[in-house]
């Protein structure tokens, strides 16, 4: 039994192997419906049991129709709908039920220490759907689109993130480290990442650079990431806060200071890329956000201990 909680406690080799397994999965069901099983039924009899403290709509859908083609059932449950919440049951108590019940739990929660609290308690695979500081599904997802569309692994290339310092781009940083490819942080100067993440850059060889400038940033660009400015739940003054990222908008005048690079974006979107960006030939959001199902399903297998 593994956990899948923050990328930067993966070691490396297990992150590769979960990419490779869906990259196998992926060609062999070229000619298959959604709900159509994979060969071998890896999942049978596995229930993976889901909870969303937040908004979701590509990592619920996606995990849904992972556990399903792995032959797997899933069951969703809102948080107002329990104790845990309602009755002020315990994360112990209800870890205990959920590890009686089910055979793995994914959680988007907005508080990180819930996630460690459930890990401690539950004896069944915990998986972050989200989380204040780390997005890790979602990362590792993308490192699978970039290697797909650039055909060459992504330690060969250049990738800048464009935006604030929030949960996907500490994912971001993990994965830089983990796969060793050069990462150039484009953000405002009180916008950088917190002291939490800058020690761990230092601490481990890098290749990141964070610049207060979005044109430097984009140098020699294969991949320019960007997310929303406001985020979920981001109690913030908002109006300020856009004003401050004015000039980090993702243009087609930045765009072309990179013709090469593609553009990837977890989505939703907001204000922080143009529609002629959004809707260029040089964006794959839909490719990278269908991917998602395809690794996920590799990270069920790598936590169940069932990798190919």
């Amino acid at each position: 039994m593994k956990h899948f909680i923050n990328l930067k406690d993966i070691p490396a080799k297990d992150l590769r192997r979960i990419l490779i397994d869906a990259k196998k999965r992926k060609n062999v069901r070229k000619k298959l419906n959604n709900l159509d099983s994979d060969k071998g039924t890896p999942l049978k009899g596995k229930l993976l049991i889901q909870m969303f403290e937040k908004s979701s709509l590509r990592t619920r859908l996606s995990f849904f129709l992972a556990i399903s083609q792995l032959s797997g059932r899933t069951l969703t449950l809102r948080p107002d709908e329990l104790h845990l919440s309602k009755g002020g049951e315990s994360i112990e108590d209800t870890a205990k039920i959920l590890s009686n019940f089910g055979d793995a739990f994914m959680l988007r929660t907005d508080n990180d220490k819930k996630l460690e609290e459930f890990k401690k308690h539950l004896t069944i695979p915990i998986i972050n759907g989200l989380s204040p500081s780390s997005h890790p599904t979602q990362i590792l997802s993308d490192v699978f689109t970039v290697e797909e569309i650039k055909k060459k692994p992504i330690s060969k290339l250049n990738i800048t993130w464009i935006g604030d310092s929030n949960n996907v781009l500490n994912s971001l940083i993990a994965a830089s480290i983990k796969f060793s490819f050069k990462l150039k942080v484009g953000c405002p100067k009180k916008y950088q990442p917190n002291k939490s993440m800058m020690n761990y850059i230092k601490k481990n060889k890098n290749k990141i650079t964070i610049y207060n400038d979005p044109k430097k940033a984009v140098e020699g660009a294969d991949v320019i990431f960007s997310d929303k400015v406001i985020s979920m739940n981001d109690k913030v003054n908002k109006k300020r806060k856009l004003r401050d990222f004015k000039n980090f908008k993702i243009s087609k005048n930045l765009m072309k200071k990179c013709p090469r690079a593609i553009f990837l974006h977890c989505l939703p979107r907001g204000s922080e890329v143009d529609e002629n960006v959004f809707k260029s030939k040089q964006s794959k959001v839909w490719q990278q956000a269908l991917n998602r199902v395809h690794v996920q399903k590799s990270i069920l297998l790598y936590c169940f201990g069932k990798l190919r």
